[in-house]
């Protein structure tokens, strides 16, 4: 038998050393991925901004329409940082594919995490809603000390649009996949908010911590195993809801799949994946208007 090269999901965990707490570390920061951007940046950055993010650690993999300049009128050198983040790494022995995002994330814990309470491990196309109190870090009273909170994925589809409405992306889709929790295939995961400085291992959707393992808490302190995490006895919005608007308008979705995906060495199977992640959504929506309540109630501006 021949040798048998791994799988690209054979390299999506990372395990590290936990970074030293630096004296009066504390916040909340924010590490993620961007690529041209510019539509939608300034909006995600004003709405973390008003919810208390203290910095931004943006990983720029090659943006060519202004991303970056854009970030820079934003933010200044306190509350910003990017980092050219260009390529994609092999493995040379196996040649399997490195996930990019595992490795961003545990670049940004090891060299800017001894600094902050809190890392969020987040997309541009995904907000922290705070559904007690105004900031994320009041939101997450509730979880105490412990290192390892779970937020599952609100998945918000096209609301009916076919072209791009005018206005802020968080006011005009208000129509999600009615179950965070489903078992449908790639409809339901989880985003992470981590103590920095206690983290041992490090996945796009999940980590784990020196003193806890693999055990994970919900937005409402509850406890659970990284598997059993994917029970609907997990599921808490009560506190902190993570939306992700995954599709935007049905125009925007398609040029999206014709660019495909940094990270995915497959343009084909990334698209089959996506349109069948939007059909298992549109075919069970309910109506969330916690964002839009949340932006007002708060006068948010988004800058449109």
């Amino acid at each position: 038998m021949g040798w048998l090269k791994p799988k690209v999901s054979d390299a999506k965990r990372l395990a590290i050393d936990p970074p030293k707490p630096q004296e009066g570390r504390h916040g909340i920061a924010i590490a993620v991925c961007v690529k041209d951007e510019a539509r939608y940046i300034e909006e995600w950055v004003r709405f973390h901004r008003a919810v208390g993010i203290r910095h931004f650690y943006i990983y720029d993999n090659g943006s060519t329409d202004g991303t970056p300049a854009i970030l820079r009128d934003l933010l200044d050198a306190d509350t910003l940082t990017i980092i050219p983040w260009a390529g994609r790494m092999i493995d040379a022995s196996t040649e399997a594919t490195l996930n990019g995002q595992v490795i961003v994330f545990a670049h940004a814990i090891l060299n800017f995490g001894g600094s902050y309470r809190w890392m969020a491990f987040i997309d541009v196309d995904e907000f922290l809603l705070p559904k007690e109190g105004q900031t994320v870090e009041q939101a997450l009273a509730a979880v105490g000390d412990f290192p390892n909170v779970s937020l599952p994925w609100h998945m918000f589809a096209t609301s009916g649009h076919e072209k791009r409405p005018d206005g802020p992306l968080t006011l005009n889709y208000t129509m999600r996949g009615a179950d965070p929790m489903t078992h449908k295939e790639n409809v339901s995961n989880f985003k992470c908010i981590v103590d920095p400085c206690e983290v041992t291992e490090v996945t796009v959707h999940q980590f784990q911590t020196r003193g806890f393992g693999d055990l994970t808490a919900n937005d409402a302190g509850k406890r659970f195993t990284r598997r059993a995490r994917k029970s609907p006895d997990f599921y808490s919005n009560r506190f902190l809801q993570l939306n992700h608007y995954y599709t935007k308008s049905r125009e925007e979705l398609m040029a999206k799949l014709a660019r495909g995906w940094s990270y995915d060495a497959s343009p084909t199977k990334y698209r089959d994946k996506v349109l069948s992640i939007v059909k298992s959504l549109e075919e069970d929506l309910v109506e969330d208007r916690a964002m839009i309540d949340f932006i007002a109630r708060n006068r948010i501006n988004l800058g449109q």
